[in-house]
């Protein structure tokens, strides 16, 4: 419990789609946490972990190194960040940055996650706000 408040331990779902540049894995992955972030409420204490996976045709640049270097709104110097390759799936959407953020929230909140650029095909009942 903190500030009165009951927290638990929350896995909070994000994808978005980037070209193969360290230019746009970088602006990508930046734009799918700030907005992640901002709609759950965190800050950097309250995260755990920041686990990315990325679909094999995207080399250029790990997403844990493009949140490092950009404002996603919160200090992520931190975090335990990770990353690993997405499982290959015949006819998979290609060119995908996913991502779990294991986080404290407020207990009476629901997570919100955050699908962007192409990526609301994969959780189109995550996308209706």
């Amino acid at each position: 419990m903190e500030n009165g408040i009951s927290k638990r331990l929350t896995g909070i779902r994000g994808a978005v789609c980037a070209e193969n540049t360290k230019e746009s894995i970088s602006e990508e992955t930046a734009k799918m946490c700030k907005e992640l972030f901002a709609k759950n409420g965190l800050s950097a204490d309250d995260i755990i972990s920041i686990h990315f996976t990325l679909t094999r045709d995207l080399d250029e640049m790990n997403p844990c190194s493009a949140l490092r270097r950009t404002d996603c709104g919160i200090d992520v110097s931190k975090c335990a960040l990770f990353c690993s390759q997405e499982a290959y799936v015949k006819n998979g959407l290609p060119k995908v940055i996913r991502v779990i953020v294991t986080a404290y929230m407020a207990e009476s909140l629901q997570p919100r996650h955050v699908y962007l650029n192409g990526a609301e095909c994969l959780r189109p009942d995550y996308c209706r706000d």
